[in-house]
């Protein structure tokens, strides 16, 4: 679910994955500890919007129901900036086959293959790796939402993906998959 920012300072609890600001001088705040907080910015009238963003946010197309707000707001795609903060990369998360064929099935435009280019193609596809009897996929979230991005028209020149690893760098995040920690990161977007 996606609220706007005016609605969480009434404070009302609501359970949301994503805040779209409402008003001017907002401040949205989202924490995450492995999946991924992106963010949005409209240029020209200056909304923002941040999204809590892991594997069933994009099997839901959370990015496509936020990027429908903001045509709400009559935004043009070109005016729309987006950044993906620090999450697990695809070599720390792991997933057996039958995960990774539903993501693709649920998450994936089959149409956006066409405009990729051969590398971004390579990257579609995810390793298998056997880690402990089990035969395990590599999944990129963060090159799955780059792609649902592109899908919504967002240009690839709007968008700024972190390679920061939340998995890997143990000192600078906290990670559930790595720890199963309650401590997260606070993300946050200014409007």
């Amino acid at each position: 679910m996606i609220v706007f920012g005016s609605r969480s300072e009434e404070g009302i609890k609501t359970d949301a994955d994503g805040l779209v600001s409402n008003k001017c001088n907002q401040n949205l705040w989202v924490y995450t500890a492995d999946c991924m907080p992106i963010f949005f910015a409209d240029k020209r009238t200056r909304n923002v919007a941040t999204l809590h963003c892991g594997r069933k946010g994009l099997e839901k197309k959370i990015i496509k129901n936020l990027i429908k707000i903001f045509d709400n707001f009559g935004t043009s795609r070109d005016n729309i900036l987006v950044a993906i903060g620090p999450a697990i990369s695809k070599e720390y998360y792991l997933v057996d086959e039958m995960t990774l064929k539903e993501f693709y099935r649920k998450a994936e435009n089959k149409n956006i293959m066409v405009n990729l280019t051969k590398v971004e193609k390579d990257l579609c596809f995810s390793n298998s790796i056997h880690l402990k009897g089990q035969n395990l996929n590599q999944l990129d979230l963060k090159r799955s939402a780059y792609r649902q991005l592109l899908n919504e028209n967002i240009p690839n020149t709007n968008i700024d993906i972190s390679n920061l690893c939340t998995y890997k760098l143990k000192n600078e995040f906290n990670s559930w998959r790595r720890s199963k920690t309650l401590s997260r990161q606070w993300n946050f977007i200014c409007s």
